[in-house]
């Protein structure tokens, strides 16, 4: 069993991953802290939990669209390339990477989903204590 040191948001966490896969572990923190570093810059630091539970949702929602666009694309193959036809791309597919949003509607977006997300983890407390 191997193990990592990962750094997010200037924490220092042990990570066990598969023997071999160290790297891609260290790959893939780096990414988190990325995302996190994104985040202090638009909202400041709101703490390592809620910073973490934004970075994830970014994350997870950056896999969601790339899980549609491949089975968009997946379909697409399945139709189309019949035999001596050339295989084209669906309109809107793969399109080009969006602006970055100002940082106050980035803010103001954030600080909606963290009050959201504390909304639902205070009901549930009251629903299990």
């Amino acid at each position: 069993m191997g193990s990592v040191q990962v750094t997010v948001n200037g924490r220092a966490y042990s990570v066990a991953c598969d023997e071999g896969q160290e790297a891609h572990v260290v790959r893939l923190g780096s990414y988190l802290e990325q995302k996190v570093g994104q985040l202090v810059k638009a909202v400041g630091q709101v703490g390592d939990a809620r910073l973490l539970v934004m970075a994830s949702l970014m994350i997870t929602d950056e896999l969601v669209d790339t899980d549609q666009a491949l089975t968009q694309l997946k379909n697409a193959a399945a139709q189309g390339g019949k035999a001596g036809e050339p295989f084209v791309l669906p309109t809107g597919v793969i399109s080009p990477p969006a602006p970055p949003p100002h940082e106050s509607v980035l803010a103001e977006a954030l600080e909606t989903l963290a009050d959201r997300i504390e909304a639902i983890a205070a009901e549930l407390e009251q629903d299990y204590l």
